[in-house]
């Protein structure tokens, strides 16, 4: 007997949960509602995807920034005498755009 109430039971809250569908289809705007849950369905499983892509480019961002710190330590006088000599660069073509 406990089984048959049981059925009983989930059988009214499935004829209830059809009925509440029923009337939120059949309201005003319930297509425009419809639609804005779809479309931000789609727009969350885009997210999702790029998402999912970041992880493979930060641990290629990581692979790079771990080279490039092993190639500027190699080379640091080298890169130094460039910044100085871009600075004063710089300097010299700020004064005739001054004038």
């Amino acid at each position: 007997m406990a089984v048959r109430e049981q059925k009983d039971l989930l059988t009214m809250l499935a004829d209830r949960g059809e009925e509440a569908i029923q009337r939120l289809s059949d309201a005003p705007g319930a297509d425009r509602v419809l639609g804005a849950a779809q479309a931000l369905r789609d727009r969350l499983d885009e997210v999702q995807k790029r998402l999912r892509g970041l992880d493979a480019i930060e641990r290629r961002v990581e692979a790079l920034e771990k080279r490039v710190d092993s190639l500027s330590g190699a080379k640091s006088r080298s890169t130094t005498t460039r910044k100085r000599a871009s600075s004063s660069k710089s300097g010299a073509r700020a004064k005739p755009k001054s004038s």
